[in-house]
């Protein structure tokens, strides 16, 4: 009998298929299945708002220089001691909109920057807040330059909701398709707001109008349509005044050429382009955060292991219902 070779498949996803195509072939004796090697791919993604807690940053200030350079250099820039309000604050002053945003922030930056040459992504990603922190990450924006952005964008996002009431409230257990059109045939300004993964969606709006659609969502079979405790309709047309605002800071900042691609909330695809890169940024706050879009595509596009830079693990929990096949994980810094 001939020697046996090793047969490499091309094409063919696991061993059943090699199997039924080697037998067709009859060549199935003379063959040992040898899986292709799979190149792992790094995705690094930073969280938004509500990741937040007491005490978040200070292991890094305290264990590497260049954290604690890069907080003091936060509060000079900031013009107050936001430190003080993350490391000893309480929970109710860290919930304040010009101390949340700049806190994560900061958080997923500065843990970036302490993991030295491990922090090697293939591409990143950012959920809504969160993807400032990606810029900062892959080199788009300047440390300095993406803090002040986000300091005007929690500003501005204050103003937007003391100009008119307005709420989010989350959907669990209806399509997207469902929440969509629900939102579409009723009454006031609702939509929906966040993708956060399949059956699991954010809609955004007026007071009224966000009741009047929770009320719809159960009776279409919703397991729960839950109004949140935020103080405005975020990623919806009520925020067009800070969508503004933020655009017009975005125009007078230098944004260079990503050093990997960035998978924007708006339009979830490779950004390669600093002028792109702008572009969607200016579009953010008024449209929806597509996350389930942006990490399917990530994994089309080869991403294998999605690191959570940040506070918590939430995105990490979304990824896997995402897509259960990658891996998922929090990043291991060196003493």
């Amino acid at each position: 009998m001939p020697k046996p070779i090793r047969c490499i498949p091309v094409g063919l996803k696991n061993r059943s298929s090699l199997k039924t195509s080697l037998a067709l072939l009859n060549l199935s004796k003379l063959c040992i299945f040898e899986p292709p090697k799979l190149k792992v791919m790094n995705a690094y993604v930073f969280p938004g708002q509500g990741a937040q807690f007491v005490g978040m940053g200070q292991d890094l200030y305290e264990k590497y220089p260049i954290a604690k350079e890069l907080f003091l250099k936060a509060n000079d820039i900031l013009g107050f001691e936001i430190t003080e309000v993350m490391f000893n604050g309480t929970a109710e002053g860290l919930k304040e909109t010009k101390v949340t945003q700049p806190a994560i922030f900061l958080h997923s930056v500065i843990l970036s920057k302490v993991m030295g040459e491990s922090f090697r992504p293939d591409m990143v990603a950012g959920h809504s807040l969160g993807e400032f922190s990606a810029l900062v990450a892959n080199n788009t924006l300047s440390f300095e330059d993406g803090l002040m952005l986000v300091s005007k964008r929690a500003l501005a996002m204050q103003k937007a909701c003391e100009l008119k009431p307005s709420t989010m409230a989350a959907v669990l257990g209806l399509e997207d398709s469902i929440v969509e059109k629900i939102c579409s045939e009723t009454t006031g300004i609702v939509v929906a707001a966040n993708y956060n993964c399949p059956g699991q969606l954010v809609i955004s709006g007026e007071i009224s109008a966000v009741e009047q659609a929770c009320e719809k969502m159960k009776e279409a079979g919703a397991r729960r349509a839950l109004m949140l405790p935020v103080g405005g309709a975020f990623h919806s047309p009520l925020m067009e005044p800070a969508r503004e605002e933020l655009a017009a800071a975005i125009n007078n900042t230098n944004f260079e050429t990503p050093s990997c691609p960035i998978y924007q909330n708006v339009p979830t695809i490779a950004v390669n382009s600093a002028s792109e890169v702008k572009k969607n940024l200016m579009l953010q706050l008024t449209a929806p955060v597509k996350w389930t879009q942006s990490v399917q595509q990530m994994v089309k596009n080869g991403a294998t292991v999605f690191t959570e830079i940040g506070p918590g693990k939430v995105l990490q929990g979304l990824v896997r219902k995402i897509e259960p096949s990658v891996a998922t994980q929090s990043p291991e810094l060196v003493d």
